[in-house]
C-alpha cells in the first residue's frame, strides 16, 4: 500500500488529512449502500405487482343468460314465409326428432351422403318450393359434404309414413333410417350458410334464405360461410369478433363440422 505525506506539514497534520479522507470515503459507501437498498425495495414492490397482476383473472365479458326456445337445442331456421326447420347435432338428436318432434304435416330432408343431419321442415306438406329449397340447402351443409369439401349435394324429402326405424330383420342402427316409396330430389344443391345475431343469439340460416331475413330484420352484421381452409376455432373468433359477441361456443355449435372461408360483411 502507497502511503504519500506532505512534507510541508506534521505527522499529525498528515495523519488528520487521511482521516478526514477516510470519513468521506465512508459517508460515500453509506450513501451507495443506502442506494443499492431503496433499489431493491422498489425491485421487490415491482416483483410483487406483476405476480399479482398474473394471479388475477383476465377480465371476460359477461355472457348474459337468457331463455332458450325449445328449438335452439338442434340447427334451426325459420324460411323466408316463416316455417321452422330444425336438423340434427349429432345420430342422437337425428333419433330424437324422428321419435319426438316428426309428425304427420312435416317433412324429412336429408342429404344423399352417409354422415348428415335430419332436418325436420314443420308442417312441410304445406311448404311452397322455395320453402323446401332452402331446407334442402340446410340440410346440404349440415352434412359430412361440407368436411369432404364437396360443392354440391343431392338433398331428398319424404313424409312421415315413408320413414321407419325397423326392417322384416328387426331395428336398424342409431341414426339410420328406411326410406320407402319416391323420393322428392333436390339435386346438386349448393352448400353455404350464413351467421347473424338476432336477439342476443346466434342465427345460422341457409344462403338461400338471407336476403329475404336481412330485409325483415335489418340485419346489418353477417358472415358468410363457405368452405376454406381456416380451422373451426378460428373462423369462430373472427366471426364472433365481427358481432361483438362474447361466446365463442354459441357460434361453433351454429357451424358444420369442416374448414372455412369468411366472408365479413359490413
Amino acid at each position: 500500500m502507497k502511503i504519500e505525506l506532505d512534507i510541508n506539514k506534521s505527522a499529525q497534520q498528515n495523519a488528520n488529512d487521511y482521516y478526514n479522507r477516510y470519513k468521506k470515503l465512508m459517508q460515500k459507501n453509506a450513501g451507495i449502500e443506502k442506494a443499492v437498498r431503496d433499489l431493491e425495495k422498489k425491485l421487490e414492490k415491482i416483483k410483487s405487482k406483476q405476480a399479482a397482476q398474473a394471479e388475477k383473472p383476465a377480465e371476460r365479458k359477461a355472457i348474459k343468460q337468457r331463455n332458450k326456445d325449445w328449438f335452439e337445442k338442434f340447427h334451426w331456421f325459420f324460411t323466408s314465409s316463416g316455417m321452422l326447420a330444425i336438423g340434427g347435432r349429432d345420430s342422437t338428436q337425428n333419433e330424437a326428432l324422428n321419435s319426438k318432434y316428426f309428425t304427420d304435416k312435416d317433412l324429412f330432408f336429408h342429404s344423399d351422403i352417409f354422415g348428415a343431419s335430419v332436418v325436420i321442415l314443420k308442417e312441410g306438406v304445406n311448404a311452397d318450393v322455395e320453402a323446401k329449397q332452402q331446407a334442402a340447402q340446410f340440410a346440404a351443409s349440415y352434412s359430412s359434404a361440407w368436411k369432404e369439401m364437396l360443392k354440391t349435394i343431392d338433398v331428398y324429402c319424404v313424409k312421415r309414413e315413408q320413414v321407419s326405424k325397423s326392417t322384416s330383420k328387426g331395428s336398424i342402427s342409431k341414426g339410420s333410417f328406411l326410406i320407402s316409396g319416391a323420393r322428392e330430389y333436390f339435386r346438386d344443391t349448393e352448400l353455404g350458410l350464413v351467421l347473424f345475431i338476432d336477439n342476443e343469439r346466434v342465427n345460422a340460416v341457409p344462403v338461400s334464405a338471407f336476403d329475404t331475413v336481412r330485409e325483415k330484420k335489418q340485419i346489418a352484421k353477417y358472415a358468410v360461410l363457405r368452405q376454406g381452409k381456416a380451422i373451426k376455432s378460428d373462423a369462430a373468433k373472427a366471426i364472433a369478433k365481427l358481432f361483438d359477441y362474447p361466446n365463442i361456443d354459441d357460434i361453433m355449435q351454429a357451424m358444420p363440422a369442416g374448414t372455412f372461408q369468411v366472408s365479413e360483411s359490413p
